[in-house]
């Protein structure tokens, strides 16, 4: 039984709002509009609490319930987490009292932001039965999608 949280896709634009299953989806399929998730935010309430999060490792799976999986992440296991860093200059040069700038430099296994959407990404595609992965990118997205791939061993083409 999954304990994601997650009830289902939605078109988010407003005229349309068409819904999909958790499946191999991006676009809605009647006005092309982007999907967005539909949480089940009594459900949050109950399975995911402040204390259960602060006692599970530091990586983005830490949240699990709160993405489009239905069974436990099988690609980049240590993606995510990346530090915080105090800017207090910038908060001064700003006028706000702090601020703290992320920083994904240190991001694994490519040292980019993207390792974190390509985790969830590859997951799902291996939790539907993909074996082939692809993508249209000349950089840190090209990076993370061929990095995180093979060491899932899943196939990847790169455009």
């Amino acid at each position: 039984m999954s304990n994601s949280c997650v009830i289902n896709l939605r078109c988010a634009d407003s005229n349309c709002g068409k819904e999909y299953e958790k499946k191999a989806n991006y676009v809605c399929e009647y006005c092309f509009g982007p999907l967005e998730v539909n949480y089940d935010y009594k459900k949050i309430k109950k399975v995911l609490t402040i204390e259960k999060i602060l006692k599970r490792e530091k990586t983005l799976w830490r949240y699990k319930e709160l993405l489009p999986l239905d069974h436990d992440p099988t690609v980049g296991l240590n993606s995510g987490f990346t530090p915080l860093i105090k800017a207090d200059n910038l908060a001064k040069k700003l006028g706000v009292d702090e601020l703290y700038i992320k920083h994904d430099g240190v991001s694994f296994p490519t040292l980019s932001f993207k390792d974190r959407v390509v985790s969830v990404a590859l997951s799902k595609a291996k939790e539907l039965g993909f074996d082939t992965v692809g993508c249209a990118s000349t950089g840190n997205l090209a990076n993370s999608v061929a990095a995180n791939a093979t060491a899932a061993n899943l196939k990847s083409f790169i455009f």
